[in-house]
Parts: C-alpha cells; structure tokens; sequence
C-alpha cells in the first residue's frame, strides 16, 4: 500500500518566498486527496506533475483566504481542460454559495460535475467512507467555524498461500479465506481454516490533518494510536500569548497532543511569515515528542 503525504504549502497568511499557503496531497495507491487549497496550488500540483483526474475529493478546513482561495482557479483550470470526472468538495456549508457566486458572475459553465457536502465543525462525523478508505472531521478550535480531518484506511483482504490450496479450489471458496471467513465443504465436510490458507494483506494505516487550531486536548481521544498527525505550529514558545489570542498553536502544543495521543509520528508546519528558521519549531516539539519532523514544500513523507 503506498500512503503518503506531499507537502504543496504549509506557510500562514500570507505567502511568502519561503512558504506557500496551505495545501496537502495525500495519495493512497492511484487516488489523491487535496487537503486545503491556498492561493497557487494549481501551480504546485503542475510543478509535482500530479495527475488532476486523479483528485475526487477536496476537504476545505475552513473559510480563511490561505486554505481556500487557489480553489475556484483549480477547478477553472480543470474545467478549460475539459475535465469529466466528477469531484466531491468537503468544507463548510457557505463554500458552496461562494463557489456558485464566483461561476454565475464568471459565467463560468463546468464540463463536470462538482457535488458538494458540507461539514458539521462542531462534532466528529463520518464523510467518507469506499472500499480503501474512511474520513472523519476533526473538530477544532479556531476564529471562524474550522475542522479537521481524520483518514484511516482500511485493511487489505488477506492474501491466499496458493501452495497450500488444493488444485481447482472453488472460487467461492477462495473469495471466502480473502475476506478472513473459514470454508467448510458442504460435500466432504472438511473445514478450512483462514489462517492455515492466508496471510494478512496489511494493516490499516491512519492520517490526521489538524490544521488551524488552538491547543484543543479534546481531540486526543479521536486521535489516540493514529500513525501519522498533521498538527499546525504557527508560533514557537516565545508567541505563546499571541498562539492565545489568535486561536492557533505552538510547536510544543502540537508535540503534546502528539505525545499524548500516542501517534506515530507528528509533522509539522502553517508556520508565520514571522520567521526565518525552523530550527526552534522542531528543536521544542522534539523535547516533548521525538519523532517530529518540519513539512517543508516538496517533501513527501512516507505515512506509517
């Protein structure tokens, strides 16, 4: 299974030379999934050469210009382009009367369909749900109505030991040990047992996307065990009081919900212009969580 998450931007605000706004590609096998879409990320996709007709979903934490405003450019561009696969938006229920404004007033007509679900930022909740893959919303604590988002894959079906099966095993039989179940033959009466024929086709995998926040424990127990958390840090210790009053958090704040979540591993970014070295971001998240590593545009981390 190829999990993995390209950092596209992770600046605050506003853009700057070192720092794009915030936009996420976390790609499971062949399906990519856009996570916030700041200004310029049409750019940053053709840059990594991503295939666009492989973008279905896009999730809109919240209505605040760096996470949203390269949205209506991308599906401008994709529409020019004569995309014809449908997408879905996941974001707060007035993107959708933005959107509609931005193309009746640009008489903008799409080639595809785009249909919308709106997220409910005050309580965790199921939005997505295939064969591969489940999301939840993460509520979160910030200025304006913002939530995050929660992926979990799901377990692959077992793999079959093909030298341990008999020839000219019935198909329904085989379809049975992939989805874990004993078989017994209803002509000889002999049973099958799953873990005698199969091995595991590998364990569900975990993403969490926690953008801006305040420092919010209430998260932690939605997030105990997950492998991989996104965790803004806009502020190092020394802007604790203004993380406060601006509802965003600091580098430690994100390694203590990390820690105390029990996670993986913890990226982490949406950084303020302010700064012009990481180095305390991740120097105080390590004291408090070790496996802590800075996103920094073109990256692309391998999800545990």
């Amino acid at each position: 299974m190829n999990f993995e998450l390209l950092i596209l931007g992770t600046g605050s605000a506003t853009p700057t030379l070192e720092h794009n706004p915030s936009a996420y590609l976390l790609t499971l096998d062949n399906e990519h999934f856009l996570i916030d879409c700041g200004e310029g990320t049409q750019f940053r996709l053709l840059e990594h050469k991503v295939r666009s007709h492989r973008i279905r979903h896009i999730f809109i934490s919240h209505l605040h210009g760096d996470h949203y405003f390269g949205l209506i450019g991308l599906i401008s561009s994709w529409n020019l382009n004569q995309r014809k696969e449908d997408l879905t938006i996941y974001g707060p229920k007035e993107l959708a009367e933005i959107l509609t404004i931005q193309f009746k007033h640009s008489q903008t007509y799409l080639h595809f369909k785009v249909n919308f679900v709106a997220t409910d930022t005050t309580v965790a909740s199921r939005i997505v749900e295939t064969p591969l893959i489940t999301v939840e919303t993460i509520p979160l604590v910030h200025r304006i109505d913002c939530c995050g988002f929660l992926f979990r894959t799901k377990e692959n079906k077992r793999k079959l030991l093909a030298d341990k099966l008999p020839e000219n095993f019935p198909v329904p039989f085989l379809k049975m040990l992939k989805d874990g179940l004993d078989v017994q033959d209803p002509l000889t009466g002999q049973v099958y047992k799953n873990e005698a024929y199969t091995v595991s086709g590998g364990q569900s995998k975990s993403f969490a996307y926690c953008s801006d926040t305040a420092f919010h424990e209430a998260i932690i127990p939605q997030l105990q065990n997950v492998g991989n958390i996104f965790h803004e840090a806009t502020f190092t210790d020394s802007e604790l009081k203004r993380a406060i009053t601006t509802n965003h958090s600091t580098a430690r704040q994100a390694a203590t919900i990390a820690h105390k979540a029990k996670a993986g591993q913890l990226i982490i970014g949406h950084y303020s212009s302010r700064y012009k070295t990481l180095d305390n971001h991740l120097s105080e998240a390590k004291e408090v969580f070790e496996n802590t590593f800075l996103a920094t545009e073109g990256a692309t981390f391998k999800l545990l």
